[in-house]
């Protein structure tokens, strides 16, 4: 670990840093601070940050506060910053080599989610690794083989071509990304617990010489939401707006297409959807937990910069693209007392219609404009020219 190599040198480097008056080297620190235990070494870290900000010290999560200033004050990167990220990043998680990488990303906002990359081969979902595991062709059952769901659980319900499934939150929780094949399409299925978005992104239909993109969980996070990869290039993705960002797949200007992912309860869509398969049971690997309900439940864990103040964070909405490009999210309350109540919820060519008690985008024609939902900090912060329903 980095703190093992912290001696007189280091200490003799970091006041000489702190008098640099140099802002900017701060974003080298901050990622010190979170990839170092030590508490000595954070906090003279920290004291150094401080000094070069100009601000008091936080009382606690020095971490976080240092981010904080450094986002809302769009302080830039020192010069050659990824390189030097890299080193210290790669010194810490092998296996990042090919992540940190020239791309279209702004390597400020990239941190350590406290996780190890995935980096297992395809199709071995019971592989054991010290990491958020995939599942790669997951085992299904029928609904009415799967007796251990209640009700009221929650699941992430897609269709594709007719073929329905049902993706628990149990699961996903603790998986992060399925690839899956449904209704003849693959499908890279990522769910964020940060942002409280499952998406489904179309993973086949790729030009001539590009294989189907196998998504993985990077370990990284920027702005609060999961860094996911493509393990047949590492090629990294914007998870929540499926373009690639590095690697070969950027060069060729890749942009994964999405289906609608309708967030219901298990009862509902069942009920809707009797003929739907729903991931076994096994893949949960046991664990029954409620990220959104406990961890996260008083606001985003990692720093995310300026809020759109006009919902509150943690605020569900529907999020979609309009036909002439324009994103517009749909407050999911307001929405679905409308829809229930026999209103019409549109906006431009989008019109939304409920389904197993969620709430999907289609167009006039009933087409699919492949929505999801997600909490509004994260719709908003990668979308932020949006307009919100209703207004």
């Amino acid at each position: 670990m980095v703190q093992n190599t912290w001696g007189a040198d280091q200490t003799l480097a970091l006041v000489e840093i702190a008098e640099s008056g140099d802002p900017r080297l701060v974003w080298l620190l901050r990622d010190l601070l979170r990839l170092i235990g030590a508490p000595q070494v954070t906090s003279a870290i920290a004291d150094a940050s401080y000094t070069l900000l100009e601000v008091e010290p936080a009382s606690q999560n020095h971490w976080r506060a240092i981010t904080n200033y450094l986002i809302a004050w769009n302080i830039p990167a020192p010069p050659d910053y990824l390189a030097a990220k890299r080193t210290v990043f790669t010194s810490v998680v092998p296996g990042w080599e090919r992540i940190f990488v020239e791309g279209d990303v702004d390597w400020r906002h990239v941190s350590w989610g406290g996780v190890l990359i995935d980096d297992r081969p395809y199709d071995t979902t019971d592989q054991i690794c010290n990491c958020i595991p995939a599942v790669d062709n997951p085992e299904v059952t029928s609904a009415d083989d799967a007796t251990w769901l209640e009700d009221d659980d929650i699941v992430f319900g897609i269709e594709v071509n007719g073929e329905y499934r049902a993706y628990p939150r149990q699961i996903m929780e603790v998986r992060e990304m399925v690839n899956d094949t449904l209704g003849g399409r693959d499908l890279g299925i990522p769910y964020c617990t940060l942002c409280g978005a499952a998406q489904a992104y179309f993973t086949d239909r790729m030009p001539d010489g590009v294989k189907r993109p196998v998504l993985r969980t990077s370990g990284l996070l920027i702005r609060s939401n999961k860094v996911m990869y493509d393990l047949e290039t590492y090629s990294v993705f914007d998870t929540f707006l499926g373009n690639a960002v590095t690697g070969p797949l950027a060069e060729k200007k890749i942009v994964l297409e999405q289906a609608s992912v309708v967030t219901s309860s298990w009862g509902e869509w069942r009920k809707a959807h009797p003929e739907t398969t729903v991931l076994a049971e096994r893949l949960a690997l046991g664990r029954d937990i409620d990220l959104r309900n406990t961890r996260d439940a008083d606001g985003p864990i990692f720093p995310v910069g300026d809020v759109d103040p006009r919902l509150s964070v943690h605020e569900d909405v529907v999020g979609v693209i309009t036909a002439s490009g324009k994103p517009i999210a749909f407050q999911r309350s307001k929405a679905l007392f409308a829809l229930q109540n026999g209103e019409d919820v549109a906006f431009e060519n989008v019109r939304l219609e409920m389904d197993a008690g969620g709430i999907k985008a289609v167009d006039e024609s009933g087409a699919d404009l492949g929505s999801h939902q997600a909490f509004w900090f994260a719709w908003s912060q990668f979308h932020p020219e949006t307009s919100l329903w209703p207004e």
